[in-house]
């Protein structure tokens, strides 16, 4: 397992040969450290090359290797050199498989140590800096006093709490500066403070406490966790919340989703529910996304269940929901017992699948032998659902979500416009009705098989200028916005559209929003859950979503 830069460290000891990197900013990058016999150890860097180097990297979940880094490039370690002329092929899965000496066996100093830089996956610029300012007039001046050090007189002890080392770092503030911060409890008689702390969160301790200084600081990718973590340790909700922010916008920047499901395991352990929420709501409009990486079987089972519950998803049916679940669980084995698996199963809207595909579940499903008598009477659930009226069925059911749908954007119910807002424009300019007249599609009033042979035509409409709206006689504060309008009129109070509209990132398939529709239109906020990470490049996606009443 790699460490990520929202994990934290579980409570315990790590397995043998476990690898971690340090002594860098960059989670791709630093000083590799293995873990034998109770401690972790360096690698001395005679024979070191790039197919050790690979190694490395894939153990620790990256794509590839970039370079082998010899003579203490991220730092001298400490404790004992385990591995020394080390030799791998480059296909071995674990580094303390290739060919070396005996552990601890060496004749190599620290100033040896090993390193690598591995191949990032991630999409996005992890220095990109969000600044977060809380600063009083003298901010400049005491950043200055904080940088000089001149007649600091109390310490900083970072230490991280697994290692046998303490006071790993020390920095030298200024007691009277920390006194101001009661939750610190700095008294006269005191001389130090001991931060504890896991080793990855060393490098950013220093930039946290200048922001007491300065109450000003640069949160970066690879800081946020950290800063986000001292500032629960030491009550700073300000700082909190603010780094809660930072953690939203990193959301649609990391196509990989590595980034997004440690960040939720994180959230679960920090207790912050909106924090758990804003990534769930992340994952479930880029749910099929999600399915295809390699993260998606790292998914833990809390986790899961999480996603499963909402209706939120945004997938091409329901049937693509079950395929991703099973697939998943088959890929877990024994780790998922039969209760647990039936207990996932059962979030699986069943009453959802299009009947062509819900009667072919039992010919394809690769579950469906070993869990009979769940399939059997969810399929059973489902046929019901699509051949009774619903007045008939609500009057035995216990679960309203069985029956409602989520965000399925499949024909007939989905329909793309690739148009971006800079070519709507363009449109307007030399064929206004093109404008006007966009699109339209036709659906079924809803997806049961009672009403699939009966259809409703759409019109949809992107409105990006002020002359638009005022022509049509409407009101519109901010640009663009989309409407999903029909001359039907729903179905004397048994089917009412609660439609969405959603907008992707056309170079990586990133749904960055997702938005009703509220009297037929839908007005785009200028403060949506996520900044807009392709202003220039994205597609609307109108979406009929029928529901029972």
């Amino acid at each position: 397992m790699r460490w990520n830069l929202f994990d934290v460290k579980s409570k315990g000891q790590p397995q043998e040969g476990a690898l971690r990197l340090l002594g860098s900013d960059q989670p791709f990058a630093g000083r590799v450290e293995v873990y034998h016999n109770g401690q972790w150890g360096t690698i001395c860097d005679d024979n070191w090359d790039l197919a050790e180097a690979k190694v490395v990297c894939h153990q620790l979940g990256f794509p590839g290797a970039v370079s082998a880094k010899v003579g203490e490039t991220y730092g001298q370690g400490s404790g004992p050199i385990w591995l020394d002329d080390i030799n791998c092929k480059g296909s071995e899965s674990f580094l303390s498989s290739c060919h070396f000496k005996d552990w601890g066996v060496t004749d190599c100093s620290h100033k040896e140590d090993a390193g690598v830089v591995c191949e990032s996956d991630n999409s996005f610029e992890t220095n990109h800096n969000f600044s977060v300012d809380h600063s009083l007039g003298l901010s400049n001046i005491l950043g200055a006093l904080f940088d000089s050090g001149d007649n600091c007189d109390f310490y900083i002890l970072v230490h991280d709490p697994s290692e046998e080392q303490s006071g790993q770092q020390q920095i030298c503030v200024h007691r009277l500066i920390l006194s101001l911060y009661n939750d610190l409890n700095i008294t006269n008689s005191s001389s130090n403070f001991l931060v504890k702390i896991n080793q990855a969160c060393h490098p950013h301790v220093t930039s946290f406490f200048r922001y007491l200084y300065t109450r000003k600081i640069d949160v970066t990718i690879t800081s946020a966790q950290c800063l986000h973590q001292l500032a629960h340790m030491f009550d700073l909700q300000q700082l909190l919340e603010d780094v809660g922010r930072v953690f939203i916008s990193l959301l649609p920047q990391d196509s990989t989703f590595r980034t997004q499901v440690s960040l939720y395991e994180y959230g679960v352990r920090a207790k912050d529910l909106m924090l758990q929420e804003n990534v769930l709501q992340h994952l479930s409009w880029n749910f099929e996304f999600l399915v295809i990486t390699p993260v998606w079987n790292t998914v833990s089972i809390h986790m899961m269940e999480a996603l499963l519950s909402r209706s939120d998803l945004v997938v091409s049916d329901e049937a693509f929901v079950l395929q991703a679940l099973e697939d998943w669980i088959k890929d877990k084995e024994d780790a998922v017992s039969a209760e647990r698996r039936v207990d996932l199963l059962g979030h699986i809207r069943f009453s959802m699948i299009p009947v062509e595909k819900l009667y072919d579940i039992q010919f394809t499903s690769s579950m469906y032998k070993g869990n009979e008598l769940f399939y059997s009477k969810a399929l059973m659930k489902g046929f019901q659902f699509n051949s009774l009226p619903f007045s008939k069925i609500r009057k035995h059911f216990n679960n309203i979500e069985d029956y409602l749908p989520r965000v399925y954007t499949s024909q007939p119910w989905g329909n793309v416009i690739n148009s971006t807002v800079n070519q709507v424009i363009y449109n307007y300019r030399y064929d206004y009705q093109r404008v006007r007249n966009l699109n339209s599609f036709t659906t079924p009033v809803h997806n049961s098989g009672i009403y699939m042979q009966q259809t409703i035509s759409w019109q949809t409409q992107i409105l990006t200028t002020s002359y638009e709206c005022s022509n049509l006689g409407l009101s519109c504060d901010s640009f663009p916005v989309a409407r999903l309008f029909t001359s039907y009129r729903e179905n004397q109070g048994i089917v009412r559209f609660n439609n969405r509209l959603i907008l992707t990132c056309k170079s990586e398939n990133i749904v960055f929003h997702v938005q009703d529709f509220k009297n037929n239109r839908a007005d785009l906020p200028s403060n949506t859950t996520l900044a807009n990470p392709c202003p220039d490049d994205y597609s609307f996606t109108f979406v009929v979503c029928p529901e029972y009443i």
